[in-house]
């Protein structure tokens, strides 16, 4: 193994065989499992409803955009062609707390998805009231434990889940200003272009 596996495997057991707590092990499989922790999403979309109102149509669909394209990018693109064997079957003693499919671990989908969503969530609300900007908190907080519970779970290296974070921070960006170009130099002008304009 390379010295960048060494450190890799070595921050893995760190957290997965040292950190350890009876408490944070139901927290952490409640985190990982989107079955289990799905309804914090749901909430996170009422919250962008209420705040955004009619606007939050283009807040859910960027993000969903966004989450498309990290999930494609983690699972469909990275996957296969690293073909990385998750710590729980390529290390001995690795606490294993899910039940886990023999799938790729490079990268990390679930830290991708989060990121995605939380990255997009900041670029929305980063610049509003209080209460905004505080929710924009909580979803980086959230998306960062959901990467943590990967690593603590015994699921992924502390590298994939890196990478995936960066996914989907990178999934997130690409998607907003390509779809804010699309909109501004396609879209509204050609919708301004087809309106008549009105007899005096």
């Amino acid at each position: 193994m390379e010295l960048g596996g060494e450190i890799d495997a070595g921050i893995f057991r760190w957290i997965n065989q040292i950190m350890v707590h009876p408490a944070l092990d139901d927290l952490m499989v409640f985190l990982t499992t989107f079955r289990l922790s799905s309804h914090i999403f749901l909430l996170a979309a009422l919250f962008i409803i209420i705040r955004k109102q009619r606007g939050a149509f283009v807040v859910l669909l960027f993000t969903l955009l966004a989450v498309g394209l990290a999930d494609y990018t983690a699972s469909g693109i990275l996957k296969p062609l690293f073909q990385r064997i998750r710590p729980c079957f390529a290390l001995q003693g690795c606490r294993l707390l899910i039940d886990q499919s023999h799938s790729y671990s490079f990268a990390s989908s679930h830290a991708a998805n989060s990121a995605a969503v939380a990255s997009m969530i900041w670029i929305f609300f980063r610049r509003g009231e209080p209460v905004e900007r505080l929710f924009s908190a909580v979803m980086i907080l959230y998306a960062f434990l959901i990467g943590y519970s990967r690593i603590y779970v015994g699921v992924h290296y502390p590298g994939d889940v890196l990478a995936g974070m960066m996914i989907g921070c990178a999934s997130a960006g690409l998607v907003y200003l390509a779809l804010s170009w699309l909109f501004k130099n396609v879209i509204q002008p050609r919708f301004l272009s087809g309106r008549r304009p009105l007899k005096p």
